[in-house]
């Protein structure tokens, strides 16, 4: 059990970098945040029409490149996330929150966000 105020801190960090991108960002999620990189979500229809990804209502598609430690459970225990780096996930349109860094653009969201892990 911890004392009240005093939380475990495990030392994380990862190194993103960037695709065509000449420098890294240290990113590390807190607690029960994981931080995805969106998939390209443009379609094109049969007839070559392109339609963007902001035009669409659906759930993002995205890869894990960074994950928190976890969150506390009332015992004081960490609780593993369901997710690990390189996992293709399926998380809510609106959750999270958007990140630009460098030329790359990343989603930083609650691990409740995450819908599913996709298996291809």
């Amino acid at each position: 059990m911890f004392s009240r105020g005093f939380l475990p801190s495990i030392d994380l960090e990862v190194l993103v970098h960037g695709r065509g991108s000449a420098v890294s960002f240290a990113i590390k999620p807190l607690g029960d945040r994981v931080v995805i990189r969106p998939a390209d979500a443009e379609q094109v229809t049969a007839s070559g029409l392109v339609i963007p990804d902001t035009a669409q209502e659906r759930p993002q598609e995205g890869e894990v490149v960074a994950v928190g430690p976890g969150s506390l459970n009332d015992d004081g225990n960490r609780v593993p996330l369901d997710v690990s780096v390189g996992d293709r996930v399926i998380y809510a349109r609106y959750g999270g929150t958007e990140v630009k860094l460098g030329d790359d653009e990343y989603t930083i969201l609650a691990s409740r966000d995450v819908l599913a892990v996709v298996h291809r």
